[in-house]
């Protein structure tokens, strides 16, 4: 089991929505909204700037792929920054504890 930090922005409104459902399903043991960033970014021709919150997500490699879909259906921009980046060290404990909280629920997922 590898640990990741997954970062993703989203509008203020959409923050507690989406990070209740990504703990809920067990897709991340934790969920962090760091609210008041400025992104300022290039989409569709025009240099824009948008009000958003940072969602730092953590999770492991193997749900990644099922928080990746999850956001991306529950996001409401059409390309949701989502960058997952590998944890090199972690508290033993604090590992144990993500491995166990985003276990699906089938035996022998957080073994």
């Amino acid at each position: 089991m590898s640990a990741l930090l997954v970062l993703c922005t989203v509008p203020a409104a959409n923050a507690d929505r989406i990070s209740r459902l990504l703990v809920e399903e067990r897709l991340a043991a934790c969920v962090q909204a760091m609210p008041g960033l400025t992104s300022t970014y290039r989409w569709e021709g025009e240099v824009t700037q948008a009000r958003e919150t940072l969602l730092l997500i953590k999770t492991t490699t193997e749900r990644y792929a099922a928080l990746e879909r999850t956001l991306s259906a529950h996001h409401p921009y059409d390309t949701p920054e989502i960058l997952a980046f590998d944890a090199a060290a972690g508290l033993p404990a604090y590992l144990r504890w993500l491995r166990e909280e985003t276990a699906s629920g089938e035996p022998g997922d957080a073994d």
